[in-house]
């Protein structure tokens, strides 16, 4: 419900409090719930959206990022999923007097389905889909090596309440910002749903020699000036221990970038990979030997 106004909705002002917000809550859902509407579908949305209001607003932490933000910047932050999470609906419902918990009021009460985008559906019958516990993610340093090859890593992580390891396989190309999906690990549902997932992040860790942007990596060679000037061929270690070689063209620049395709990091998924760029650097000589100032200066006498 991006651009709701969740106060407005309960029919409350932003001072309200946690008694203040059950009442007008309670008031509402007694008025709308599908128990009473009886398929009446406009009551039916207008359950849907006081139940979401009163799911972020009776939650400190959501309230509070609901009133920094405002509507627009919270609904940035949060799905539906994350709204209604560690939301207790059955023990809300047993005290309204909407049959024993969240799934089964006198007419089939209110299902938990955040399949379609929206956390409710309506009608007899079985949930058509439980809520799932909450995800964990876990952050694993990489090597660039690590990230080109592929490796095996055992990982730390808590889970419901004590520590656990995993053994995983990390695939090629876990670059910056991927994550590997690992199913059921995640903390438990609290309405009996499935487990969530727990995500494993890739942090690259510093490398002497090279760097990477995405899946392109990227490496520092240091040429004489005079080789600027005149050309040469430089020898660019790969990741695989082997090395090719470079022409550099006469007249290169300082910080020239030098495009070597297919050299980078193959992509995690489909078929490919990253370029590796050479940077070409030219320190300048601070200390010039008797015989150097002499052929500088003819060398400007000659215009260069």
């Amino acid at each position: 419900m991006a651009g709701s106004d969740y106060y407005k909705i309960l029919g409350v002002d932003k001072n309200a409090s946690d008694s203040d917000l059950k009442k007008a809550y309670r008031k509402l859902a007694m008025k709308y719930h599908p128990d009473h509407a009886k398929g009446d579908k406009s009551s039916e949305e207008k359950f849907k959206e006081i139940s979401e209001a009163y799911a972020v607003l009776s939650d400190p932490e959501k309230r509070s990022q609901y009133d920094q933000f405002g509507s627009a910047g919270f609904q940035q932050r949060y799905s539906q999923e994350d709204i209604f999470r560690n939301f207790d609906f059955s023990d809300i419902f047993r005290e309204f007097g909407f049959g024993s918990n969240a799934s089964g009021g006198r007419h089939g009460g209110v299902r938990f389905s955040f399949g379609g985008g929206s956390p409710f559906g309506f009608g007899g019958g079985p949930a058509q889909q439980q809520v799932k516990g909450s995800d964990l993610v876990c952050e694993l340093g990489l090597t660039i090596q690590e990230i080109s090859t592929g490796t095996r890593k055992t990982i730390t992580f808590q889970h419901e309440g004590r520590t656990e390891n995993l053994t995983v396989k990390i695939p090629k190309g876990m670059v910056a910002g991927k994550k590997l999906r690992i199913a059921g690990k995640g903390e438990q549902s609290p309405f009996g749903g499935p487990p969530g997932d727990l995500y494993i992040k890739s942090k690259v860790l510093n490398d002497p020699k090279y760097y990477l942007d995405g899946n392109d990596l990227y490496i520092d060679q240091t040429i004489k000036l005079t080789e600027a000037l005149l050309g040469t061929t430089v020898s660019v270690p790969l990741l695989d221990g082997k090395s090719l070689n470079l022409k550099v063209p006469p007249g290169t620049k300082p910080k020239t970038k030098m495009r070597i395709p297919g050299r980078g990091i193959h992509h995690m998924k489909g078929s490919g990979s990253g370029d590796l760029f050479v940077r070409i650097l030219i320190p300048l000589p601070t200390d010039l030997t008797e015989e150097q100032q002499k052929i500088v200066q003819e060398l400007a006498g000659t215009g260069l």
